[in-house]
């Protein structure tokens, strides 16, 4: 999938008014999935992501992993965005189930193995939560 692709995914998904405002949301969202996830995860992730998406995704190699939930997530989300808690559901749910169908099962796999099963849910996949 190519990088104009992805955002016009979660464009139609989140029901945003324009690219940019997809392109905010993205941006948003994977920095914040790049704190709860491991260094080498966030590279892997990063590298099958279209065009300069995998940058949001860039963190130090030393620091430490974030462990929460889901509740916290779309805090931070809501947070990053200036969104309500509902909508910050909404806008992880656009972005990660894009990115869902954007990856390699492999890579899917291994990422959701790193967060609890509710996120299996945000990234369109409920059938893998509790």
């Amino acid at each position: 999938m190519r990088y104009d692709e992805f955002l016009a995914q979660v464009r139609e998904r989140g029901e945003y008014a324009d690219q940019a405002e997809a392109e905010q949301v993205t941006q948003a969202v994977l920095a914040i999935l790049a704190q709860r996830i491991t260094p080498g995860e966030a590279k892997d992730l990063a590298a099958q992501l279209p065009g300069d998406l995998g940058q949001a995704l860039a963190v130090g190699d030393e620091r430490q992993v974030e462990s929460y939930g889901v509740e916290e997530f779309l805090s931070r989300v809501a947070e990053r965005t200036g969104a309500r808690p509902r909508t910050a559901e909404w806008d992880a749910s656009a972005v990660l189930s894009t990115l869902a169908e954007t990856v390699s099962g492999g890579e899917l796999n291994q990422l959701l193995t790193q967060l609890p099963s509710g996120f299996a849910a945000l990234f369109g996949k409920p059938e893998l939560s509790d």
